[in-house]
């Protein structure tokens, strides 16, 4: 299933909206049909939960990740590539963006204007109702606003990802997809697809509005429930090998 035809592909969003699990398994999705793919970790505010952590199983499956290596790649630092303005100006295959969250995360786009001006983007606005300032339309309508103008871009599409980690139910995910279709028409943008953990799917399928569903596998942990970031890579590394299995 192909979601977009664009060779630029961001995802922005509120803080704690789990867009970087849902750019993870875009990624591994477009990797699944064969795709060339490179995902680049734009996240500067947030230490945790950053697609790097994800780089030996997205790797295993052919992604090219662009983040810092060695000694930088758990650094709190703000490290921009430069390889990032080559992703966006002369895409080799398709290039997924992870951005931070809220217009502080979004603010690193604006550095990038002018390569974005000459190139093609789709930027998602990551929708999940269960975070705060997001809970109602008119909130959510306000911090994408908000992102676009510390990005000086655009937000062309919704992606749903309305969840509750361990405590997401089908139910939730149900409302949210109502949720998601409502946002949508209010702000004049499609809702491209929502994301949903697998062991969901049977029990959401058929119930989502309509909108096309990304199964996903949840690669991404807190680090307090894990004793060091290679343990993190580790566990997301067994559960991609597990998923490519039963593939």
């Amino acid at each position: 299933m192909r979601i977009t035809d664009k060779k630029i592909v961001l995802f922005t969003g509120n803080y704690g909206s789990g867009k970087t699990e849902i750019a993870v398994n875009y990624a591994s999705h477009l990797a699944g049909m064969r795709e060339q793919v490179t995902i680049a970790d734009l996240d500067l505010v947030n230490p945790y939960f950053r697609c790097r952590e994800a780089r030996q199983p997205l790797e295993a499956l052919g992604v090219r990740v662009v983040a810092p290596e060695g000694a930088y790649h758990s650094a709190d630092l703000p490290i921009l590539l430069p390889e990032l303005r080559g992703l966006i100006s002369r895409p080799d295959g398709i290039s997924v963006l992870d951005v931070g969250g809220d217009n502080v995360g979004a603010t690193v786009l604006a550095s990038l204007t002018d390569v974005f001006s000459r190139s093609d983007y789709e930027m998602f606005f990551v929708v999940n109702q269960k975070r705060p300032f997001t809970t109602t339309v008119e909130g959510l309508l306000r911090i994408m606003k908000e992102i676009e103008e510390a990005s000086r871009l655009k937000v062309t599409a919704l992606a749903g990802n309305t969840h509750l980690i361990d405590e997401t139910t089908a139910e939730v995910i149900i409302e949210g997809a109502k949720f998601t279709a409502a946002a949508g028409k209010a702000a004049g943008l499609p809702v491209k697809f929502i994301g949903v953990m697998r062991d969901l799917l049977p029990l959401v399928e058929g119930k989502t509005d309509g909108i096309p569903i990304i199964p996903m596998t949840r690669l991404l942990l807190p680090p307090w429930l894990q004793k060091s970031v290679s343990a993190v890579s580790t566990q997301a590394r067994d559960r991609f090998g597990q998923l490519t299995k039963k593939a």
